[in-house]
């Protein structure tokens, strides 16, 4: 994060975003914890609550369930044959089939279980039905037995699908895993569940309100998802409500509880109706955002949201590898230095973080030593003075796609509830007036413009503006160089770097993956600023030799990538030239991205040659 570079450098950062859900992990990243106060607090919490969530996750023997799968069901509109909404019968695999081809399939009629292999032809069940790789449902279609084909959507009735539990992973005292089939003992164990939640005290931390119309909120009302407690079965609500309870009732408003607060809310990603299983030899629990939208599952993963030691996204599990890895971060901060050609991880370079956190510009400037303000506020109207600040670093988001707000609610729903810090907004949305996230370019652009007026009003002279961007649509872009140009800047240099990871799930399903960020910089017109000099043709070879660059450095470089580093050097560029950014401009700039992609290798971009533009 911004904030935690600039603490480490000596500064004194300044932590603005809309979201209080990103506040709460802006305020963690910077705040020190005190570890004996904190592994106290979860000593706390676990007395409170484990044995009772271990209780509801185990076997009739008495060893652990790590995870129960399960498959929704619906009825056939045409002949009310009820279907499984499996893709497949494999539901078990491992991360690399080729190296460990086992894997563990269901069948579709009986639920029995049969372990095989990833590349399995046929299998025949002890019940008489033949197992193929094909399941009932291709897309968004399914097929019931007796053939009738139906949209998935058509066939939902009122409220959530049905879910059935169809296998699950134990683990004994020894650590061996196995699958094996749900009997009566399970049944009766989730019923209990269902009755225990039913009767859960009133003061019992739940999660609150409805799911509004949205883009990524959509997806999930088509499938009946009305509230947020609709995204968790019972024995879900019911064993995060006891630690989110005890996590709430933990003494005092302390950075430690607040601590634990951030780390429930992490929680929740890995335990809900939303995941799914990734498979062996892997981290199993795919979380709910891992396509970054809220894409309702067909055979959702329920994990053990305590844990083990063997567990992937538990409480216990998350409060190793985030907490006190950060803590030993924070106490020393490592930094990557390239020494001798290789890169090394070397201690002692940069302060520790051990920041004081100011809720106001009057308190942040009062205060002494390592201080950082960090509130919950519309970087479009903020308390600061003018020409305060050195230095601006954003990442504004993008101009539809993803909605941050919509997402965030999942977990605000919950926090209401804990009440991370004093100042945590008791509100029914995240969403707010002033965001800058809109589908429609105008709206888009005037509320990103107010932003930069702002900034602009804040920087000192001589101060630099930089961002990262990237956007699949050019009126994006074009919203983003022309509100810069209204606000009084200067684009003065874009540079593409690395961004979306090699694996991202969102990438991989991109008509055009991207797999760069454009760092955008920024200087104020007032102070003289003038964009790099040279025509458009010398903007085109400019970005050439940015992506050139990064290809032969063995950064992957798509044709995502191309079009939109080339779009925004050249309207950057053209934006300083005085050039209004009309839809005639925006189409020619297309086209050059175009040829551009043309004339590149999917696995080798060409050196860049300085020869003239397209006009």
């Amino acid at each position: 994060m911004t904030g935690v570079e600039v603490l480490k450098l000596g500064g004194r950062p300044i932590c603005f975003d809309i979201n209080p859900v990103a506040t709460l992990v802006e305020r963690q990243a910077m705040q020190p914890w005190d570890m004996d106060l904190l592994v106290e607090a979860y000593r706390s919490v676990e007395g409170t609550c484990r044995a009772e969530i271990d209780r509801l996750h185990q076997t009739e023997d008495g060893r652990t369930v790590l995870y129960y799968f399960w498959v929704a069901t619906v009825d056939c509109p045409s002949c009310a044959d009820p279907v499984r909404l499996f893709d497949s019968p494999i539901f078990s695999k491992n991360a690399y089939p080729k190296r460990v081809p086992k894997a563990q399939l269901v069948c579709p009629e009986c639920l029995a279980l049969i372990e095989s292999r990833f590349d399995f032809k046929t299998e025949i069940c002890v019940c008489g039905h033949e197992l193929t790789p094909r399941g009932a449902v291709r897309g968004q279609t399914a097929t019931c037995r007796a053939g009738h084909s139906f949209k998935i959507l058509h066939a939902l009735k009122e409220g959530v699908p049905t879910f059935e539990m169809f296998a699950k992973l134990v683990t004994d005292g020894d650590g061996k895993k196995s699958y094996e089939s749900i009997t009566d003992w399970d049944r009766d164990l989730y019923a209990e569940c269902v009755e225990l939640l039913a009767n859960l005290p009133p003061e019992s931390v739940l999660p609150t309100g409805e799911l509004a119309p949205g883009n990524n909120t959509d997806q999930a009302l088509k499938w009946n998802y009305r509230q947020w407690r609709d995204f968790f079965n019972a024995r879900q609500l019911l064993s995060l409500s006891m630690i989110a309870t005890a996590v709430r009732d933990l003494p005092g408003d302390t950075v430690e509880r607040e601590a634990l607060a951030a780390l429930f809310s992490g929680t929740l990603e890995f335990n809900n109706r939303f995941t799914s299983f990734k498979g062996e030899g892997t981290g199993a629990v795919r979380h709910m955002f891992s396509h970054h939208i809220l894409k309702p599952e067909r055979t959702p993963l329920e994990a053990h949201p305590w844990g083990n030691s063997q567990s992937s996204g538990s409480f216990s599990t998350l409060f190793k590898s985030r907490l006190q890895r950060a803590a030993e971060y924070k106490s020393k901060p490592a930094d990557l230095v390239v020494s001798n050609g290789e890169v090394e991880r070397v201690v002692g370079i940069a302060q520790p973080l051990s920041a004081t956190i100011a809720g106001s510009w009057s308190e942040f400037d009062a205060a002494k030593g390592q201080v950082a303000y960090v509130a919950t506020k519309n970087s479009a109207s903020t308390d600061l003075p003018d020409g305060s600040v050195d230095l601006i670093i954003t990442d504004p988001p993008y101009m539809d796609n993803v909605y941050y707000a919509e997402l965030a609610d999942f977990f605000h729903a919950w926090l209401q509830g804990v009440r991370p810090h004093e100042q945590y907004p008791q509100k029914p949305s995240t969403r707010a007036l002033g965001e800058v996230q809109n589908a429609d370019p105008a709206e888009f652009g005037a509320a990103i413009e107010a932003v930069w007026t702002e900034c602009e009003r804040v920087l000192k002279p001589g101060g630099l503006l930089a961002f990262t961007f990237h956007q699949a649509r050019i009126s994006g872009w074009v919203q983003v160089i022309e509100s810069l140009r209204r606000a009084g800047f200067v684009v003065t240099a874009v540079q593409p770097v690395k961004g979306e990871m090699t694996t991202s799930i969102v990438k991989a399903g991109a008509r055009e993956p991207s797999n760069l960020d454009s760092v955008v910089v920024c200087r104020r017109a007032a102070d003289g600023a003038s964009n790099l000099s040279g025509s458009l043709d010398d903007a085109l070879i400019k970005a050439r030799e940015s992506l050139f660059n990064l290809s032969e450095a063995g950064v992957e470089v798509g044709a995502g990538d191309v079009r939109s580093v080339v779009r925004g050097s050249l309207l950057s560029h053209l934006a300083a030239s005085g050039q209004a950014l009309d839809g005639a401009i925006a189409e020619m700039v297309d086209r050059i991205a175009t040829d551009e992609i043309a004339r590149t290798d999917p696995h080798r971009l060409p050196a860049p040659v300085n020869e003239a533009a397209r006009s």
